[in-house]
């Protein structure tokens, strides 16, 4: 009696096989997917903390007036702020710089935690001092 391989199925390895590459391409689906939904996350909050550090250096000039010194707060969501206030010298070694231009360095750094561990970013801006006339 012969019989016909073609008529036999699949034998066990075969079907084997095939559920380990099933197996592996499903983990590296899975994997590509989770690192996406975690960047996702990670971008979020610095899209936040940009947003913080932005509101602090454009109300600067308005709470309180501007004043060397350094200041502290937190927001919602596990944000906190550092804001540094520091006279401005636009080019000490230039002569012909304008040594009397009222200007303030001002510097926010925003930090939260993620993930285990502390992220932060800094933004910087330069803002001059009102000292009347237009617009004061």
């Amino acid at each position: 009696m012969c019989s016909d391989r073609r008529n036999a199925g699949y034998t066990l390895i075969e079907v084997l096989v095939a559920f380990m590459i099933l197996a592996l391409a499903l983990t590296v689906l899975l994997r590509i997917f989770s690192s996406g939904l975690r960047n996702v996350s990670v971008s979020s909050d610095y899209a936040k903390a940009v947003l913080i550090a932005e509101s602090r250096l454009a109300s600067a000039a308005i709470e309180g007036g501007m004043s060397p010194g350094e200041s502290r707060g937190s927001v919602g969501g596990g944000f906190q702020w550092t804001q540094r206030v520091t006279n401005y010298v636009a080019f000490p070694d230039d002569p012909a710089s304008a040594p009397d231009l009222p200007a303030y360095y001002i510097t926010v750094t925003v930090e939260w935690r993620h993930a285990g561990g502390t992220r932060s970013i800094d933004l910087s801006t330069v803002r001059l001092l009102r000292t009347g006339g237009l617009g004061s």
